[in-house]
């Protein structure tokens, strides 16, 4: 059985390549949002003209990068939703309550210290994690049956 699984979530460190070389070899595959935070802030201007107001530029790339982000979502087998330390992140939030409305199998991955601020996201998910790796593990278990080593 083949997975298509969604790495939505913190774009500021490279989670999503710790993840995809420890689950070289399964049957899975990923997508992701534009992971370049300038793109994806300025997508709506660059290509449907600029914005005086703030709100509107936003405005204009959310709902391009949403394109994307929506597909992939449900294409996806499973979501996993990082939660990282800088900034808030009020879209990855907001992408683990899509998957979750949407039946998605959800795994959400955060530090400790945000345990109690994503309580309810984390009600919603089959798994929290911490690491990458453990994401990796989870995804051996389910396609092969196998327990860490």
């Amino acid at each position: 059985m083949h997975y298509a699984i969604y790495l939505a979530g913190e774009i500021h460190s490279d989670w999503r390549d710790a993840l995809i070389a420890a689950s070289d070899g399964l049957p899975v595959s990923f997508s992701a949002p534009v992971t370049d935070h300038a793109a994806s802030d300025d997508c709506g201007v660059a290509i449907l003209g600029a914005e005086d107001n703030k709100f509107w530029h936003d405005h204009k790339g959310a709902k391009l990068n949403a394109i994307r982000t929506r597909k992939a979502i449900e294409e996806a087998d499973i979501v996993v939703v990082r939660f990282g330390d800088k900034y808030k992140q009020w879209n990855a939030a907001f992408d683990a309550g899509y998957a979750a409305a949407l039946g998605k199998s959800l795994i959400v991955m955060h530090g400790a210290d945000h345990q109690h601020a994503l309580k309810e996201v984390d009600a919603a998910a089959l798994a929290v994690v911490e690491t990458p790796e453990q994401v990796a593990q989870i995804l051996r278990y389910v396609t092969e049956g196998a327990l860490p080593r």
